[in-house]
């Protein structure tokens, strides 16, 4: 397993685009909506609304980060978001085959003459020995050569930089943030509030 060292904490909570105050923490947050990221690496995962959420605890003061004591309100529904785990949104982006998208085929002839919606396009080729449509070979252009006295740092995978920079758990006493994934197939723009609750604190996201 990755290790999870979370994200880079701004100085203080009125950094983010949102931030509220609980009863041992202040709290800074920010919708990312699909993304998540580091450095230059940036990634989506489509299936789970992205908040990086950072916990600055009192100054002297020891607090316990957990995931599971925060929640995500859509629309004022009484029903709420609980986070998944990173490794469970780090296997659905290793297999994006889960997700199932529908196709649609149908055949309708009029006569001995065929349309097919949806489906490959059928070959129609008057020309014996000639190559049918779209079954040529095709000619795609060559990536650059890398120069070779270049050393690149390996790209980090969607599935690794889920976990490493999802919100560590366990004791703090400075300030500690990282991302939270939230299960969601509903469409963006249907989402007129969103609010991050956390313990006695309620963070307006939007």
């Amino acid at each position: 397993m990755f290790a999870q060292s979370g994200t880079t904490p701004k100085q203080k909570p009125e950094e983010y685009e949102a931030h509220a105050e609980a009863h041992n923490a202040r709290i800074g947050a920010e919708f990312l909506v699909h993304s998540f990221s580091r450095g230059e690496e940036t990634f989506i995962a489509s299936d789970y609304l992205v908040v990086e959420v950072a916990l600055f605890p009192p100054k002297g003061e020891t607090i316990v980060v957990r995931a599971g004591d925060f929640r995500l309100r859509i629309n004022g529904k009484r029903q709420l978001l609980p986070p998944q785990t990173p490794g469970m949104v780090a296997a659905s982006l290793q297999h994006p085959e889960w997700r199932t998208t529908p196709t649609m085929e149908a055949d309708a002839g009029i006569g001995d003459k065929g349309v097919i919606i949806g489906g490959p396009p059928r070959n129609r080729n008057p020309f014996p020995g000639s190559v049918p449509p779209g079954q040529g070979p095709v000619n795609l252009p060559r990536a650059p050569a890398p120069d070779a006295g270049l050393d690149l740092p390996p790209r980090v995978k969607p599935a690794e930089l889920v976990v490493e920079t999802a919100l560590p758990e366990g004791e703090c006493h400075s300030a500690r943030s990282g991302f939270l994934y939230f299960a969601y197939k509903g469409k963006i723009g249907s989402i007129k509030t969103l609010e991050l609750l956390y313990q006695d604190a309620v963070v307006k996201l939007r």
